[in-house]
């Protein structure tokens, strides 16, 4: 089994992860949403797309055995494991500094826009756009007249999901820095997150 890896709060953190890995995503402390990206490492034009991902699975939620499409339809990560009541947000952007000038911040904030890009400069690769991202533990319902509704997340400390890679990918993930609206939790405090890769040997 694999070393935990940090994904630090308030920042993002990069991997490369190869077709067929398995990569878990871990709530350390129960409450912190998760934004995840995933880009074709051969060609990072191709990306995850929650409305591809969205219209393949015909629902608005992602649950344990959906796939997560590309914007080309193709499969790039599939959910084989999921530890949690199964509440993940497919539908919101990635916060960024507009969004935080909305709720009141006077200077910089940090944001998960920023955090994608930050993290794939390890790669020395530059997204050529942020996609919507995938919010694992981000507890968003719908209401009957269509509403989106932000709640505090259900999870529990230690749940995860596991991701398999469908194709060679790079997997980002930014432990959302949000601290003005409880969806990390009443104490509106982000922490860090952890993950674990496990290759096809080790399962």
């Amino acid at each position: 089994m694999s070393e935990l890896g940090l994904i630090p709060a308030r920042h993002g953190k990069a991997v490369l992860l190869r077709r067929g890995e398995t990569i878990e995503v871990i709530n350390t402390h129960g409450h912190q949403a998760v934004d995840t990206w995933a880009f074709n490492a051969s060609d990072v034009s191709e990306m995850m797309s929650m409305e591809h991902t969205r219209s393949v699975n015909s629902r608005v939620y992602v649950n344990e055995g959906d796939t997560l499409s590309s914007n080309l339809r193709r499969p790039m990560l599939t959910i084989v494991n999921d530890t949690t009541p199964g509440r993940h947000d497919a539908l919101l952007c990635a916060c960024n500094q507009s969004v935080y000038t909305e709720l009141g911040a006077k200077e910089y904030h940090r944001n998960c826009q920023d955090n994608l890009a930050e993290a794939l400069q390890e790669f020395d690769v530059t997204p050529p756009t942020t996609p919507s991202p995938l919010n694992l533990f981000f507890n968003v319902t719908v209401g009957p007249k269509g509403e989106v509704l932000r709640q505090p997340p259900v999870t529990k400390p230690g749940d995860l999901v596991a991701l398999r890679a469908e194709m060679d990918l790079f997997v980002v993930f930014s432990s959302c820095p949000q601290d003005i609206t409880p969806v990390n939790g009443p104490a509106r405090t982000p922490r860090d997150a952890h993950y674990r890769i496990i290759s096809d040997r080790q399962r």
